[in-house]
């Protein structure tokens, strides 16, 4: 049992936690991949990197397939043309998933709390997603992505005082663990909706509170 009450701000993901997203991120960058001229072999090579690295930039990702895969220069043009194409491929599908049941409950459940987002995913194209979605209004304590990484906003929202500590993270990658330990948060693994493979003995590696999903923070 979590006592909610105890805590000051609580840390969402977004894609796999508050949105049932992950599966349209892994299919939008086969496609961005084969639309900018990708083998299906190449187009693999990203999405399995991406699954591998949960949680991280679509920066660091892209960098990564033009150097690594293609062979390419990572030059900001390259990148760049990589990024407009995935926005583009996402764009329809984050209209269309799920929110996480229970969040309105959750939300008045610990209206002490500070509510924030924190992803791996494009800041401005949350921020868009969010209020198109009318969901926004949930997360007083502001929405955050890339191309900061996690534990760059982590310090820099604490340190100006608008996450506040005791704190609850609550995540569906290793890389959500792994930052919010740094950081000095309590971590919840939600696990519906996660792709990390093999997380179960992952989290029992790492003694990991795991829930279904975020309904159960109210059991």
């Amino acid at each position: 049992m979590i006592d909610l009450r105890q805590y000051k701000s609580v840390v969402f993901d977004c894609d796999g936690v508050i949105l049932d997203s992950n599966v349209v991120k892994t299919e939008a960058y086969f496609r961005t991949a084969k639309n900018l001229g990708a083998t299906d072999a190449q187009a693999l090579a990203l999405t399995d990197y991406h699954v591998k690295l949960g949680g991280i930039s679509r920066y660091h990702k892209f960098d990564w397939y033009l150097r690594e895969v293609l062979n390419k220069p990572a030059t900001e043009d390259a990148v760049q043309a990589l990024l407009d194409e995935f926005s583009r491929e996402l764009e329809v599908g984050l209209m269309e998933c799920a929110v996480a049941d229970g969040l309105q409950t959750l939300r008045e459940a610990t209206s002490q709390a500070k509510w924030m987002i924190l992803s791996g995913g494009d800041q401005q194209e949350i921020r868009d997603l969010f209020a198109k979605r009318d969901l926004t209004k949930h997360f007083d304590g502001g929405l955050f992505g890339s191309p900061d990484n996690k534990d760059v906003v982590l310090a820099r929202e604490i340190a100006n005082g608008n996450l506040q500590l005791p704190a609850l993270f609550v995540g569906d990658s290793k890389y959500d663990f792994e930052s919010s330990t740094r950081a000095g948060l309590d971590f919840v693994f939600v696990s519906d909706w996660t792709e990390v493979p093999h997380w179960q003995a992952y989290c029992t590696e790492h003694k990991i509170t795991v829930l279904d999903n975020i309904s159960q923070l109210l059991a």
